[in-house]
């Protein structure tokens, strides 16, 4: 059950307006992230949210992968994205991956400024008695 957990919160991305924007064009970029870094998609949902008082309404790129999961969600009107990419490493490490993935978004949205965390998860000890 061991994986690697990686997020990031962008701020001021200097991108072109149409990845914060168009969902099928974000969620093409994303698939196309994914081969690259040589994770296999087996599923996606792209979701463009209606524009609000405070401006355009972000998008929400979702791909599911064989790994786990890819979750982008734009913000325009702040110019932010979050982004959250998991892989399992059952049978094999796919860290490497996870890490290239992150690094071509972060290419895509070009930001300022990047928050990112990483998280080793599922490497849990038997408890001691």
């Amino acid at each position: 059950m061991r994986g690697l957990h990686l997020t990031a919160d962008l701020q001021d991305c200097q991108c072109q307006p149409r990845w914060l924007l168009d969902a099928a064009a974000l969620g093409a970029a994303c698939v196309d992230a994914v081969e690259a870094a040589g994770l296999q998609a087996v599923g996606q949902l792209f979701h463009a949210f209606p524009a609000g008082p405070d401006g355009p309404g972000g998008v929400t790129a979702t791909v599911l992968l064989a790994e786990s999961h890819l979750c982008v969600h734009t913000w325009p009107e702040l110019r932010g994205v979050t982004l959250d990419v998991y892989v399992c490493n059952f049978g094999a490490d796919h860290s490497a991956k996870a890490h290239a993935l992150m690094s071509s978004l972060l290419q895509l949205f070009e930001p300022a400024d990047v928050r990112r965390h990483a998280l080793l998860r599922g490497d849990m000890a038997p408890a001691v008695a």
